[in-house]
């Protein structure tokens, strides 16, 4: 058990130590001067644009927990409770590591608040992260059937060189087996004291829509902070940032530092390296660092009001 207990967050920091040293021979001869023209050149119109990426993506992510509360037929939780809460989760989990504890501690502290029980919050979690391996597994299928080119990119960081289209079609065939699964309502899983069923139709089309959007509105601020000159298109970047961001989660790396810059410097190889790196400075601004620093006094300000409540109901009154 204590094993368990150090070995993600040994893989993490072995993982960002790793990606570091690659990274430092890859960008040895980049200098700062070089990051910030690269950063200056991003015009206010796409600095905006990142920004409503940004809030794209978050609000998809609002979405997943909307629609893991409504599988669980628990109504009574308002949009603006679960917004704060989805947000807070994912800020602090992209940046801690998805893989540590998948936001189960923030999701329970804030929904057994509402009355969701602890096995709720488990099939809830489940249930967006599931959500979130749907909207990867069918950009990543349509990505490798359209752009297949996109894999060769990364020939020497994965060995499917020639296998693109195969495991696009493969990845949407999974899609599409579990969509069949909720049409014909197939039998729950019982483990343990936990019951995992597939979710009704209407809510496994709108996981289809939702968990793409997501990541679609994360790729487009990589996207639109990256120069037109070299851009090899929005497509290939979309397909770049799933490869690279499924690769980052896997390394167990908080906030994938270091893998993810890697993947897209190997990934934009053609593209200049100063401009790669500020793109990537500008994600992790919006959709880690802003959020990260909003999300702990969320935590704070979540937490300040729990131990006034608890106070004073153990408080006698006069």
């Amino acid at each position: 058990m204590q094993l368990k207990k150090y070995l993600w967050p040994v893989v993490g920091l072995l993982a960002v130590l790793f990606s570091a040293w690659l990274l430092y021979h890859e960008l040895r001869g980049l200098s700062l001067d070089e990051l910030w023209d690269s950063l200056s050149a991003i015009s206010p119109m796409h600095w905006l644009l990142c920004v409503a990426a940004t809030l794209a993506a978050y609000a998809a992510l609002a979405g997943y927990d909307r629609l893991a509360l409504k599988h669980l037929r628990r109504d009574n939780i308002g949009w603006l409770y679960l917004t704060i809460t989805s947000f807070t989760t994912y800020a602090l989990s992209h940046n801690i590591g998805a893989s540590v504890f998948s936001g189960s501690v923030v999701r329970y502290r804030a929904y057994t608040a509402k009355g969701v029980s602890a096995s709720e919050v488990g099939v809830l979690v489940a249930f967006c992260s599931f959500t979130f391996v749907l909207g990867i597994m069918i950009l990543g299928g349509l990505t490798f059937l359209i752009e297949p080119l996109v894999v060769e990119r990364f020939v020497d960081m994965l060995p499917m060189e020639e296998a693109s289209a195969f495991t696009g079609g493969l990845l949407l065939l999974i899609v599409a087996v579990y969509l069949a699964g909720s049409l014909l309502r197939l039998r729950s899983v019982h483990i343990g004291k936990v019951e995992i069923s597939y979710p009704r139709p209407s809510i496994a089309i709108q996981q289809m829509l939702i968990g793409p959007l997501e990541i679609v509105g994360a790729a487009a601020i990589i996207y639109f902070a990256l120069p037109e000159v070299g851009n090899p298109g929005f497509l290939v970047v979309l397909g770049i940032f799933v490869i690279s961001f499924s690769l980052a989660l896997l390394s167990h790396a908080p906030g994938g530092l270091g893998v993810l810059e890697l993947a897209f410097i190997t990934g934009l190889s053609e593209m200049n390296q100063a401009d790669v790196l500020a793109a990537l400075l500008v994600f992790r601004l919006f959709y880690l660092i802003i959020p990260l620093i909003i999300a702990l006094f969320v935590v704070l300000g979540f937490e300040r009001s729990q131990l006034y409540s608890t106070s004073s109901t153990t408080t006698p009154s006069a």
